[in-house]
C-alpha cells in the first residue's frame, strides 16, 4: 500500500477503518442482543423506550462497545509513543511492564480500602505504570538499552508485579473479589461511569499529542539531530512518557490490563506506508479500536455460552504470532546487540576457594532443609525435630516430620534443583543472563499441558499430569526452535520468540481457568506455584528420575557450554555443531522444567536467581558452577516453602510467590548492573 496515492490510502485507512469499526460494533451488539427483538435494540440505541430490555441494551451492551473503541484508541496511541520514545519496535504497555505495574497498584489500592480506590484508580494505575516503565528503561541500560534487553526486562518485571498482585488476591480474596476476570482484561460494564471517566482524559491527551506530532517526527531522526534543530528533546521525551503512561493507565483503571494492541496497531499502519505521526497516530488509534473490539467479538464466538472470556487473553493469542513475525522481520536491524549480552567464561571472581563454596552451598541447603522440617505455625521446633530425626523417641513431632513435612520438603528441594538447572542451561545456550524457563515460554507451555489434562481431557487421571507437562513444554520449545532455525538459533531471536510463546501460553491458561469456573484463589495458587500438596508420590513420579538422568548428561555438556559462550564463530571453529548442540541442551532444559511444573506448578525466578548466585561465587566456568546452582536452587525453593508456611500461619503463601519476592530484589540489582559490552 506504500505505493498507493496518498488520497486513496487515506480513504482506505481512515474511511475503511471507520466503516469496519461500525460493522464490528454492529456485530458485537447483535451478539449481545440475539434474544432481544431488533426493534427494541434500535429503540434503545436511539434512547427511546424505558423497558428492562431497553435499559439492559443502554446500560450494559452499548457501554461495552464504546469502552472497547476508546480503549483501543488509548492502547494504540500508547504503543506508538513508547515505540518512538524508546526507538524500540517491540515497545508497548504490555511488553514494558506498564500494564502489570498499573494493575498491581490498583489491586493494592483495593486492598487498602474503598477510600483509597474510590476516585483514585487512575492515579494508582498511572503511578504503577510509570514506575514499571522507568524500572524497565533504566535497568535495561538506559539510552544504551537494546530491544532484546528491554523486552526481557519488561517480561521479568511483569512476572514480578504479577507475583505481588497474586499474593494480594490470594490473601485478600473478599476485598479483591471479581478482580480475577478484570485482571486479565475485560470490557464488561454495568453503566456509563467508566466511559464518562475515560473520555475527557482521552480527549485532552489526544489534543495534546496532535501538537507533539511534529516534534515526535524529529525524534525519528535521532536525539542529537533533533537538538541541532533547536528542539528541547528532554522536555519532549518527558511529555511523551507521561502521555503514553497516562493512556495505558486509563485503560487499566477501567478495563484492566489488555496486551498487544499497542504493539500491533502501529506496525500495521507503518506497513500501510505511514511513518510521520500526524497520520500515523490517528490511523493507529482507529485500527487499534478495530483490533480490540474485534477480539471481544472473537472471544464470544469462541465461547458462545457468553461465559465471559477475558478479552486480554484473546488479544494475547492474536498478538503472540504478530510479535513472532515482528521479531523475525526486524532481526537484522534490531537484534545485533543481543549477542553482546553474553555469559562468557572467566576466572572466578570470589576469593573463597572453590571447595569451600561447594561445601557452603551444601551447608545452606542442609540448614534450609532442617528449617523446613522444624518450621511450623508456632515457630521452629529445633530440639524436637532433632530428636525426631536422630533418636528413636516416639513423639508427635516425629509424625509431623516424617509423615507430613519430609515428602514436601524433599519435593521442594528436587523441584528447585530442576528449575535452577533449567535456568543455567537456557542462559548458557541463549548467551543471555536474563533467560529463565518462565521467561522463554517453557513453564507456561508445561502449565497449559497440565491444565489441558485437568479441564479438557477430563477422563484422564492425575497420573497423566507429567505427560501433559512434558508435551506442553516440548511443544513450546519446539515452536521456539522452529522459528529460530532460519536465524541459525540467534540467541536474541530465540529468547524473544520464547517471550511471545509465553504470552500465548498465559492467555490459554487464563481461558482454561475461566471456562472451567475454577475458584480464583485456587487458580492463582496453582499458577503461582505451590508445594502445598506435594509429597513422596510427586517425588517418585516427577522429580527423582529426571535428576538421575540429567546430572550425567549435564556433566558431559558443561565443557561444550563453555565453548558456546565464546560465540558461534569461535565454537564452530573449535568443531562444535552449534545448532545441534543448542537443540540438545534445550531438550534437557525443557525436560527439567517440565518435571518441576508437573510437581509444583509454575514457579518463576528460581531458574534466574540460582545460576547468577553461583556465577557470583564461582565465576563463569559451567563445569564448576553447575553443582552450586543445583544446591542453591534447592535451598531457595525449600526456604521459600518454609517461609510460605510460617509468615502468615495458619494461611500459606504459595512458594512460587515467596520465591518471586526473594528473587525480585536480586533481579532489580542484576538489571541495574552495567550491561557487559
Amino acid at each position: 500500500m506504500s505505493n498507493t496515492s496518498p488520497y486513496i490510502k487515506a480513504v482506505l485507512i481512515f474511511g475503511g477503518g471507520t466503516a469496519l469499526l461500525f460493522v464490528i460494533a454492529c456485530l458485537h451488539l447483535l451478539q449481545s442482543t440475539e434474544n432481544i427483538n431488533l426493534s427494541i435494540v434500535w429503540e434503545a440505541v436511539l434512547n427511546d423506550g424505558n423497558t428492562l430490555e431497553h435499559n439492559i441494551v443502554r446500560s450494559i451492551y452499548l457501554p461495552r462497545i464504546v469502552l472497547g473503541v476508546l480503549s483501543g484508541f488509548a492502547l494504540a496511541g500508547a504503543g506508538l509513543i513508547f515505540q518512538t520514545l524508546t526507538r524500540n519496535p517491540l515497545a508497548s504497555p504490555s511488553t514494558l511492564g506498564v500494564n502489570a505495574g498499573a494493575y498491581f497498584f490498583v489491586v493494592a489500592g483495593t486492598v487498602a480500602g474503598p477510600t483509597w480506590i474510590s476516585g483514585n484508580g487512575f492515579v494508582l494505575a498511572f503511578t504503577g505504570g510509570a514506575l514499571a516503565a522507568l524500572l524497565v528503561f533504566f535497568m535495561a541500560g538506559g539510552k544504551q538499552a537494546t530491544p532484546v534487553r528491554m523486552a526481557l526486562a519488561g517480561m521479568v518485571l511483569t512476572l514480578m508485579f504479577s507475583s505481588f498482585t497474586s499474593t494480594l488476591q490470594i490473601f485478600f480474596e473478599n476485598e479483591t473479589a471479581g478482580l480475577f476476570l478484570w485482571g486479565n482484561g475485560t470490557l464488561v460494564q454495568q453503566d456509563w461511569s467508566g466511559i464518562q471517566f475515560i473520555l475527557p482524559w482521552l480527549a485532552v491527551i489526544f489534543i495534546f499529542l496532535t501538537f507533539l506530532c511534529r516534534k515526535m517526527d524529529l525524534l525519528l531522526l535521532g536525539v542529537d539531530q533533533a537538538k541541532t534543530l533547536g528542539e528541547k528533546t528532554g522536555l519532549i521525551q518527558t511529555l511523551m512518557f507521561f502521555c503514553a503512561v497516562g493512556l495505558a493507565a486509563l485503560v487499566v483503571s477501567v478495563a484492566g490490563p489488555i496486551a498487544f494492541i499497542g504493539l500491533i496497531a502501529p506496525h500495521l499502519m507503518r506497513l500501510a506506508g505511514y511513518q510521520l505521526h500526524g497520520m500515523l497516530l490517528p490511523a493507529s488509534m482507529i485500527w487499534g479500536a478495530n483490533l480490540l473490539l474485534g477480539a471481544d467479538v472473537l472471544g464470544r464466538y469462541i465461547d458462545p455460552s457468553l461465559n465471559e472470556l477475558p478479552v486480554g487473553s484473546i488479544t494475547a493469542l492474536i498478538g503472540a504470532p504478530w510479535l513472532i513475525w515482528l521479531i523475525l522481520r526486524y532481526k537484522n536491524n534490531f537484534f545485533g546487540g543481543g549477542a553482546k549480552e553474553t555469559v562468557s567464561p572467566g576466572n572466578a571472581s570470589s576469593p573463597v576457594p572453590y571447595p569451600l563454596i561447594v561445601i557452603g552451598s551444601g551447608a545452606l541447603l542442609v540448614l534450609s532443609f532442617f528449617g523446613g522440617l522444624a518450621g511450623g505455625n508456632d515457630g521452629f521446633a529445633v530440639i524436637e525435630t532433632w530428636n525426631a530425626l536422630f533418636t528413636d523417641e516416639s513423639s508427635g513431632q516425629r509424625y509431623i516430620v516424617y509423615d507430613l513435612r519430609l515428602g514436601r520438603v524433599l519435593s521442594a528441594a528436587f523441584a528447585g534443583a530442576l528449575l535452577a538447572l533449567s535456568g543455567l542451561l537456557y542462559q548458557g545456550i541463549l548467551r543471555n543472563p536474563l533467560a529463565d524457563p518462565s521467561i522463554i515460554g517453557v513453564t507456561s507451555g508445561a502449565g497449559v499441558g497440565v491444565l489441558s489434562i485437568m479441564f479438557v481431557f477430563t477422563s484422564l487421571s492425575a497420573s497423566w499430569y507429567p505427560a501433559g507437562a512434558i508435551i506442553g513444554a516440548f511443544l513450546s520449545v519446539g515452536l521456539v526452535l522452529f522459528f529460530s532455525w532460519k536465524t541459525r538459533f540467534e540467541p536474541a531471536v530465540l529468547a524473544l520468540i520464547g517471550i511471545a510463546l509465553s504470552a500465548a501460553g498465559g492467555a490459554i491458561t487464563q481461558i482454561l481457568i475461566t471456562r472451567s469456573n475454577m475458584n480464583a484463589a485456587s487458580a492463582l495458587t496453582w499458577l503461582s506455584g505451590s508445594t502445598y500438596a506435594s509429597g513422596f508420590s510427586e517425588l517418585q513420579q516427577f522429580l527423582i528420575w529426571p535428576i538421575i538422568i540429567l546430572i550425567p548428561a549435564v556433566i558431559y555438556m558443561m565443557n561444550t557450554m563453555n565453548i558456546l559462550s565464546l560465540g558461534d564463530n569461535t565454537a564452530i571453529g573449535l568443531g562444535v555443531k552449534t545448532g545441534f548442540t543448542r537443540s540438545l541442551i534445550a531438550i534437557l532444559a525443557t525436560l527439567s522444567a517440565a518435571m518441576a511444573v508437573a510437581a509444583v506448578g509454575t514457579i518463576g525466578f528460581v531458574g534466574l536467581v540460582a545460576p547468577h548466585l553461583a556465577r557470583l561465587l564461582a565465576g563463569h566456568d559451567n563445569r564448576k558452577i553447575w553443582p552450586i546452582t543445583l544446591l542453591l536452587g534447592a535451598a531457595l525453593l525449600v526456604a521459600a516453602d518454609t517461609a510460605g508456611r510460617m509468615v502468615l500461619a495458619p494461611k500459606e503463601i504459595p512458594s512460587g510467590l515467596v520465591a518471586a519476592v526473594i528473587g525480585a530484589p536480586f533481579f532489580l540489582w542484576l538489571m541495574a548492573r552495567k550491561p557487559k559490552q
